[in-house]
């Protein structure tokens, strides 16, 4: 039997460990009922098994760009609104969205463009001011409330949603690596594949020898032309 493990693609090498599981585990070879060897492959592959198609991040990263977008257009919307109403002397209460603006002048008029962590900041020290009840007063007489809960509003869809994501991505690292999981399950299953061949001159391991070599066999197809570790 001569193959390179390392050279398998992950789902070749859970699918050559899989069959040779199944052909070990078929009830024909007596001799290879209950072994340990048997036993640490089974357990090394339901952990390979478990990770090497799970991504390293949890995914939910497209889902947090979306809900920063959704609470910058609120944010620009309604900074954009009260920068154009101030300037407009012949409007009623003009002088209420000067105040306002003022407030966001406060915590950055480009607090859109920050980091994750500098605008939450910022947008949550903005919110507690505007929900101050005189502040509450100059946008309702406004009608701007309504723009501000949306504002709000997105901006706590966005702190679930990076929060969810922060918790699923500390998870997943919390999981053993997987490049360690695959060398452990390399490391007993040419093990088990050396202990067969090793058996191979010994009537009752001559078929069960037999059986793992074409099973070999058939995962070398996928390299091809690729250096071999001999197992022999």
């Amino acid at each position: 039997m001569k193959i390179s493990l390392t050279r398998l693609s992950t789902k070749d090498l859970a699918t050559l460990t899989q069959r040779i599981i199944n052909t070990s585990d078929s009830g024909t070879y007596g001799v290879i009922t209950n072994h340990p060897l048997l036993t640490e492959l089974k357990t090394n592959y339901a952990g390979y098994d478990a990770v090497y198609a799970k991504e390293t991040f949890s995914g939910r990263g497209g889902d947090v760009a979306g809900a920063d977008r959704n609470r910058d257009i609120a944010f620009r919307s309604l900074k954009n609104f009260l920068n154009g109403y101030r300037k407009m002397a012949n409007m009623p209460n003009y002088h209420l969205g000067e105040d306002l603006f003022e407030i966001f002048k406060t915590y950055s008029l480009n607090l859109d463009k920050m980091s994750y962590s500098s605008q939450t900041a910022q947008m949550k020290k903005l919110i507690e001011e505007l929900e101050t009840s005189e502040n509450v007063q100059k946008l309702n007489a406004l009608l701007l409330l309504p723009s501000f809960n949306e504002m709000k509003a997105k901006h706590e869809a966005f702190e679930l949603l990076f929060a969810e994501q922060a918790g699923a991505n500390a998870n997943l690292r919390q999981m053993k690596n997987a490049s360690a999981i695959r060398r452990d399950l390399e490391r007993i299953l040419k093990s088990f594949l050396y202990m067969i061949a090793a058996m191979k001159d010994i009537h009752d391991w001559r078929l069960l020898y037999a059986d793992m070599n074409e099973l070999v066999k058939a995962a070398k197809n996928s390299t091809l032309n690729k250096p071999n570790d001999n197992i022999q």
